[in-house]
């Protein structure tokens, strides 16, 4: 499997990565540059991404010594992803590689590459239709690399990001058919932030009406049990409710 991410870097030694700074494309960034391939980062900054994801970005680059172009994207101008249908992330993810593939091609770049890894489920993963569409390729997907591969992967080459939760945009918080506010995003951020603060990492803060459902991974549950006074104090300011869901993600 390798073996195979490095025969299609000497067959496409050039390309723009849609970056995120999650464990899939810092993989596949440090897997490009160490197999000699001309790659450049791009990151869509947008309310969607919190600001700790830029953050990571960032850091991730600065490990790898590699190169990254940040792109501001207004995301509310956009009337047929706020409005929040269930296929939003199929929207959503044109206007971003829209915007890496503009970008890109102003570089001199003609192919862009994503971090989709084996393990994605297409049926589950609207957005990686519009990368179909639009011609991005994902290298990690084709070449067999799973998600536990990329984290042995990551770990073995020493990146940071090895053990990094899966981090969904914060619009995958607001149940589909409800309009995505800037106002909204950013209450779900400040809680999510507070809940990272108390010590907790994988979860969400999802929204029901104005109440707040958080989940954790299911080796949390216990602790945000015991922890239920600081997770209220740390939520209740953006939300009226606080729910626990007891089942966990």
């Amino acid at each position: 499997m390798i073996n195979a991410l490095e025969q299609f870097f000497r067959e496409n030694p050039s390309a723009a990565l849609g970056f995120s700074g999650g464990a899939d494309s810092s993989y596949l960034l440090y897997a490009a540059l160490r197999y000699g391939a001309d790659v450049k980062a791009y990151f869509v900054k947008s309310a969607f991404q919190p600001n700790f994801e830029i953050d990571d970005a960032y850091k991730i680059i600065k490990q790898l010594k590699a190169q990254i172009t940040v792109i501001e994207q207004d995301i509310f101008s956009d009337e047929q992803i706020i409005s929040n249908p269930r296929d939003r992330c199929y929207h959503c993810k044109k206007v971003i590689f829209r915007a890496i593939q503009k970008q890109a091609a102003a570089d001199g770049f003609t192919l862009v590459i994503d971090g989709t890894n084996f393990s994605d489920d297409a049926a589950d993963r609207p957005g990686m239709k519009a990368l179909t569409e639009l011609g991005v390729r994902s290298p990690l997907r084709e070449c067999g690399l799973t998600k536990s591969d990329v984290r042995r992967l990551s770990k073995e080459a020493g990146l940071f990001t090895w053990d990094k939760p899966a981090y969904a945009c914060l619009a995958t918080r607001v149940p589909h058919g409800r309009i995505i506010e800037k106002e909204l995003l950013e209450r779900i951020e400040r809680s999510e932030e507070a809940l990272f603060n108390l010590g907790f990492r994988d979860l969400r803060v999802r929204v029901i009406d104005e109440a707040a459902k958080l989940q954790f991974s299911i080796e949390q549950i216990d602790t945000a049990i015991s922890k239920r006074r600081e997770i209220v104090n740390a939520v209740k300011p953006c939300f009226n409710t606080v729910l626990l869901d007891l089942e966990g993600r």
